[in-house]
């Protein structure tokens, strides 16, 4: 049997290997041969168009989707999506998913002994505006226990999807929080090579959106292209 070869991008550096073997799931999944772009038809390219009516004003406040308030600590996250140049992406169609304050997914496959909270569905959605600014509203989530290593947790993060003007034009990323002692021991985060890049995924405290008596305030900024562009998931 030949040894697995892992496939490096030629990109600057700034994105996760594909084959990281303190990531488990990742000998399994990682390509052993260059990727085969394949040819894309317009439809695949230029479509969905996202406006007003699919994204509604309250679908960005995770904090007022239900009838009754959700636990732990609100905070507003906001930030800008650039290009290469610092110059803002308009349109872009923000998606975030995220655990609540116990550390627990409201999903069905999430089976962390943590409470659910009926109040907090735990995804939002925003387009950017005519300067690439986004924001939400929601509440700081919890780590869990992920099995991925002995006593392995994850970082308290928020996952963000990036949609261009196609369903192919996705980039997908995760926020992290200013000094978080697991960020360090988290695989996920270090299969990152260069420290610079790392650190692009943690949010910075932000005083000027903080609102008084209510919420703290972090801005995540994503640079899209160049030696300064976020570190992505699943980058094609």
């Amino acid at each position: 049997m030949s040894k697995l070869a892992p496939y490096r991008r030629p990109y600057w550096n700034t994105q996760p290997e594909y084959l990281f073997p303190r990531y488990a799931s990742t000998v399994k999944r990682a390509p052993a041969q260059p990727l085969v772009v394949l040819p894309h038809t317009l439809t695949e390219v230029t479509a969905p168009v996202f406006g007003g009516d699919d994204v509604k004003p309250g679908d960005s406040d995770l904090t007022r989707q239900h009838k009754g308030e959700p636990l732990g600590e609100r905070i507003v996250v906001s930030g800008r999506v650039l290009d290469e140049n610092s110059k803002p992406v308009p349109n872009v169609l923000i998606e975030i998913w995220q655990a609540n304050a116990a550390g627990r997914y409201n999903h069905r496959v999430d089976q962390h002994d943590a409470p659910i909270d009926p109040n907090f569905t735990g995804a939002g959605r925003v387009l950017t505006d005519a300067e690439g600014r986004y924001r939400f509203m929601t509440i700081r989530p919890g780590e869990y226990p992920w099995r991925n290593h002995y006593n392995a947790w994850r970082p308290a993060h928020i996952h963000f999807s990036l949609f261009g003007r196609g369903f192919l034009q996705r980039l997908i990323t995760q926020m992290y929080f200013p000094g978080d002692p697991l960020l360090d021991y988290d695989p996920m985060f270090t299969c990152i090579a260069d420290e610079k890049a790392r650190r692009r995924l943690i949010s910075d405290f932000d005083w000027e959106t903080t609102l008084p008596e209510y919420a703290l305030g972090y801005r995540f900024d994503v640079v899209l292209r160049g030696r300064d562009e976020t570190p992505m998931e699943n980058r094609r």
